[in-house]
């Protein structure tokens, strides 16, 4: 599904990604650890199609094409997906007119009919289900005034009524409480088949009690220096991530 070969990514004359190698399949989710300034939302941000970051090197394919000769919005109707760090406010834009407008465009790159407001309405109810998210939330403007739960639990709304073949997840985790990432978390392994894929961005463990990742890696400065299964996410959590970059 996607594949990464020797990626490397700069920032002016910075360099953040070193080499990066990474294949996700379909049916997988991959938790990528480590300590900040690693370069984890850099990887993120780049396979969106940020132009903030030049790639200097290396290749990605997705479903089989070139990922960095599509536009941002072509790689969304291919069914990529980006849960933002800190998701953006959009005043005088309503959830639904937002996601009635993503749905078509999506349906249109498909030769699909669009749905109509009852075919809508009923998809957006259903999903609504899988986040627990209040049906009110729809008329409200997008992010406007949500608490940093109710932005991620809106995220994951999206990419439920997007299905995405992968969802990469950027520190979904982050500023939510316990009862929040439990919803969070179970919306994600609700939306999990095996034709679509994840990958987990996180610095703590702790999300990973609820999202079971297949494989885990250990990025550091720019690197992948570790990659195993699931049990490496708690090695992390008992040793540190000090435990791995000293035996780099």
């Amino acid at each position: 599904m996607l594949r990464i070969k020797d990626l490397c990514v700069s920032i002016g004359e910075k360099e953040i990604l070193r080499g990066i190698n990474l294949e996700i399949k379909p049916g997988e989710t991959h938790a990528i650890m480590g300590p900040n300034g690693s370069g984890k939302s850099t990887l993120a941000s780049v396979l969106a199609g940020r132009e903030t970051f030049t790639v200097t090197g290396g290749s990605a394919t997705f479903m089989g094409k070139d990922l960095f000769a599509m536009t941002p919005e072509e790689r969304a109707r291919l069914g990529f997906f980006l849960g933002f760090q800190y998701p953006v406010e959009i005043p005088g834009l309503t959830i639904v007119n937002f996601m009635k407008a993503a749905i078509n465009e999506q349906r249109k790159y498909k030769n699909l009919p669009a749905l109509s407001s009852g075919e809508f309405l009923k998809m957006m109810r259903e999903k609504m289900a899988v986040v627990e998210m209040d049906p009110s939330f729809v008329g409200r403007g997008v992010n406007v005034g949500f608490s940093g739960g109710e932005k991620k639990r809106n995220e994951i709304f999206q990419m439920a009524m997007l299905e995405p073949m992968l969802a990469i997840l950027d520190e979904t985790d982050s500023g939510l409480d316990v009862d929040a990432l439990r919803v969070v978390a179970q919306g994600v392994n609700k939306l999990k088949t095996k034709e679509n894929a994840f990958v987990v961005i996180t610095h703590y463990q702790r999300l990973l009690n609820y999202i079971i990742p297949d494989i885990v890696h250990v990025l550091y400065k720019g690197q992948i220096i570790k990659t195993a299964g699931k049990n490496l996410a708690l090695e992390v959590e008992n040793k540190g991530y000090d435990h791995f970059i000293n035996k780099k």
